[in-house]
């Protein structure tokens, strides 16, 4: 067991960026692996979806390209976490193909390289469902049924520790993972090592984030986390940066619903004891974190379905008349619609509005009802087809645009436009159709790793 390890954390996603000058900070503090988080559901389901990343190509390989070639140098593992942004198939594929050029432009063939995959057939999952081992996670999450499985497009599950160890026992240098658990990677590496867990998860649900724990906080830049058997060190790796107790204290309560619990994958991370130490440095001292088993072993279910199509319009508007009547004016509107529409049933399409500088943001929690003097509309379309979407917000936009309300002295300019054309034709729109929590064996049943070294006569890629 290794009294000490360090993680070198680049940037909160990977793609983000983040300076050269920090990573070489942290690259000469020799870590011990190099851990990026690379997904996230922040955004919703569309980029599962749809299937595409959420960074562009040219941002991930520039990220990745540093943080290879460094580890490659240093002898050192390289491990991405939900690859690609979501972790389906089709992002770690995209993923691939960046780190096989990558490889090839360097001459880093015969790094071992291994994929864990994170998909989970529709097969397993309707399997587990008749056994009533697949739950909802979360009241507002719909129960699932066999014929929401069957409109996902596909489903992913959140690894946890278990696989990643693996890899690393195998002697694998870069691994990329499908969709994981945010910590999970970097845990893995302090598991492997014989370093407590709690540490391990503790440590990766702040270093996930990279420098969003520091002052002033951001996801693209550098810290280093320093694991011990009696706590972990948050370091940045900037000297624009500092830690202090409160930030690395607000960043354990990040992304949770209750303060101190925070549910993995077979594991509940319990965070009520925590102490933070500022060591004077701009690092800070963790200790207290407590982890126990679950029993039985969940993991998280991700999928998302196409739910409809949709078309929006961005808008302004000034006249102080038409801003205090905005909701009125905004649901005749769509009685007029609606109306000129009667042939095509309700339930076929959906009209939103959004007042920015009004409620837009709280909605109906707004405490303030002081109105602004200018606002911001953004009204949408959701349809069955995308040319319905097109047609509805059109009209919508022409009969809002010239609306007569009481008082008003002009016959049109309601609304100003900042773009033309007015009308944004988005495309599909998609829901989580698949948020549950699924029973497993344990963590490596569902999971597996194969064997994507490019080493010069490899023509077969074996599984682990």
């Amino acid at each position: 067991m290794k009294q000490e390890i360090r993680l070198l954390a680049p940037c909160g996603i990977l793609g983000y960026g983040y300076p050269r000058e920090s990573f070489l900070n942290g690259m000469a503090m020799k870590p011990d692996a190099i851990v990026v988080d690379a997904g996230s559901t922040d955004a919703g389901p569309h980029k599962l979806g749809a299937g595409v990343a959420i960074v562009s190509r040219q941002a991930c390989k520039k990220d990745l390209e540093l943080m290879i070639t460094e580890g490659a140098r240093a002898g050192i593992p390289v491990i991405v976490g939900s690859a690609g942004g979501s972790g389906g198939r089709v992002h770690v594929e995209w993923t691939m193909r960046i780190v096989r050029e990558i490889l090839t432009e360097h001459g880093l063939e015969a790094m071992r390289t291994a994929v864990i995959w994170g998909d989970i057939p529709r097969e397993i999952v309707a399997e587990r469902l008749k056994e009533g081992k697949v739950t909802p996670l979360g009241n507002a999450v719909k129960p699932l049924t066999e014929e929401r499985l069957a409109e996902t497009n596909g489903v992913v599950a959140q690894m946890g520790h278990e696989p990643v160890v693996e890899a690393l026992k195998a002697g694998y240098q870069l691994i990329i993972c499908g969709r994981a658990y945010d910590p999970a990677p970097f845990a893995a590496v302090a598991i492997w090592q014989g370093l407590p867990a709690a540490y391990g998860y503790h440590a990766g649900k702040i270093l996930e984030c990279a420098a969003l724990c520091a002052v002033p906080g951001t996801t693209k830049d550098c810290m280093l986390g320093t694991i011990t058997p009696d706590g972990f060190r948050i370091t940045p790796l900037s000297a624009a940066r500092k830690c202090t107790s409160l930030s690395v204290a607000a960043h354990t309560f990040y992304e949770k619903d209750h303060p101190y619990i925070l549910h993995g994958p077979g594991t509940v991370l319990d965070l009520e004891n925590c102490r933070f130490t500022e060591m004077g440095d701009g690092s800070v001292w963790v200790t207290g974190s407590r982890i126990s088993s679950t029993d039985p072993y969940c993991i998280k279910l991700e999928g998302a379905r196409r739910a409809a199509y949709r078309t929006f319009v961005i808008a302004g508007a000034r006249d102080p008349l038409f801003i205090r009547s905005i909701e009125e004016i905004e649901r005749l509107a769509e009685e007029q619609v609606r109306a000129y529409y009667r042939e095509i049933p309700e339930e076929d399409y959906q009209i939103h509005f959004i007042n920015y500088g009004i409620n837009g943001v709280m909605g109906e929690l707004e405490p303030s009802h002081e109105l602004p003097h200018e606002a911001g509309i953004v009204f949408e379309v959701l349809a069955k087809e995308q040319e319905l979407a097109d047609a509805v917000c059109a009209t919508l936009r022409s009969t809002l645009l010239h609306y007569g309300y009481e008082g008003r002295k002009s016959t049109a300019g309601n609304l100003a436009f900042p773009f033309a054309p007015s009308d944004i034709s988005f495309g599909p729109v998609y829901e989580f159709s698949v948020y549950h929590l699924m029973e497993v064996k344990d963590g490596c049943e569902l999971f597996p790793i194969e064997d994507m070294t490019m080493a010069e006569g490899r023509e077969d890629h074996e599984a682990v």
